[in-house]
């Protein structure tokens, strides 16, 4: 049986990737003090452990929990699986999901950490039996770095290359049957060569407001926090259709209900701390609201050049564009055209501005015989 001891697979999960990503202690970001190591043990478990605690994903679980069952009743490793999806949206938490499911370690690292083929093969080496390999944006590996993984992933074996010059030479080592979980955020970017030798490509949709309510309610069970089902649905209407957000965002009501309150989260407490924090009743955080008021009181409601809106605003364009503009696209507040982002009626009304008779969304104006 593919059975690894789970002191390993704790050692596992405190690898650290090359754009910073949490290691397992820093999961989920506690303002707490570094010897409260029972609250800290608290936030920690607030990423689910098995596919029964995962909340939401329905098709994804059902198709998971075949291919995991298949590979323990074969006592083989599971296949290669690719998560695309936003951020936040469980990926990391799925590839933890499928170790502890199949009783093996999980060792994580991002397409950016792994910069040379030898590094990639480090890795590999120290894989053991059925164990998982976690590579968080894959889309972002060196090309180099992918045709290394090809024969890797398909046969269970790496080329490495012996020396400089005319005496260079190559052998082949094997390696243990493994698990590739690959994560993205951009499943266009990923080459076909290495998107098709994954047995399971599967998507992540954002999640239902039920969904993300009962997500609030078992992390405020872990967490201690009194809430009551109005002030979970609040939580959950604001946290964007991510459980990463509508964790961060109970944390954050619950030091409000705390501080200004008697601990108890309800409607109003809810809607009070997160006002105080920035987050409105549509979920719009205050660079939300800021890129929305420059393309409207600044450029007129556009069209306008996503640069001109990225430098208004003080954030990188490739941070505008990946991490705030959909979700305002998705609400229908502003629009991508090829001319540039233009601002709809409905973020004019948000805004509590008068949009202009051109505005996206406006009542057309009354023709010859209206």
């Amino acid at each position: 049986m593919l059975r690894r001891c789970s002191a390993m697979r704790s050692r596992s999960w405190r690898r650290l990737d090359g754009d910073g990503a949490l290691m397992r202690e820093e999961l989920l970001r506690a303002d707490l003090p570094e010897d409260d190591d029972a609250e800290l043990t608290a936030e920690v478990s607030l990423r689910p452990r098995t596919l029964e605690e995962f909340v939401g994903q329905r098709e994804l679980k059902d198709h998971l929990a075949i291919i995991l069952e298949a590979a323990r009743r074969r006592s083989q490793a599971v296949d290669h699986v690719l998560l695309a999806g936003p951020p936040g949206l469980g990926k990391t938490s799925l590839a933890g999901i499928i170790a502890a499911e199949m009783g093996v370690a999980v060792n994580v690292t991002s397409g950016p950490a792994i910069e040379r083929a030898g590094d990639l093969a480090a890795m590999l080496s120290q894989l053991g039996e059925g164990d998982v390999l976690f590579i968080d944006e894959i889309h972002r590996l060196p090309r180099v770095v992918e045709e290394v993984l090809y024969p890797a992933m398909e046969d269970f074996q790496i080329d490495i290359v012996l020396g400089k010059g005319p005496a260079a030479r190559s052998i082949r080592l094997d390696l243990p049957r493994f698990t590739l979980v690959g994560a993205t955020t951009r499943t266009g970017s990923i080459t076909g060569p290495l998107r098709d030798r994954f047995g399971l490509v599967a998507r992540l949709d954002y999640y239902e407001p039920d969904e993300l309510e009962a997500i609030v309610q078992r992390a405020a069970g872990i967490l201690g926090v009194r809430i009551d089902q109005r002030g979970a649905r609040e939580v959950a209407r604001r946290a964007r259709g991510t459980p990463r957000i509508a964790n961060r965002l109970l944390r954050r009501v619950r030091d409000f209900a705390e501080v200004r309150g008697n601990g108890d989260v309800d409607l109003a407490t809810a809607a009070d701390g997160l006002a105080l924090f920035g987050v409105d009743e549509r979920g719009l955080d205050k660079v939300d609201r800021a890129i929305l008021a420059a393309i409207c009181s600044r450029f007129g409601g556009g069209p306008v050049g996503l640069s001109t809106v990225a430098i208004s605003v003080g954030e990188q364009t490739e941070t505008v564009e990946d991490v705030y503009e959909p979700f305002l696209i998705q609400q229908g507040l502003l629009m991508r055209t090829p001319r540039g982002r233009v601002a709809t009626s409905a973020a004019w009304a948000h805004l509590g501005l008068e949009p202009p008779a051109t505005a996206m969304g406006a009542e057309p104006p009354p023709g010859l015989f209206g």
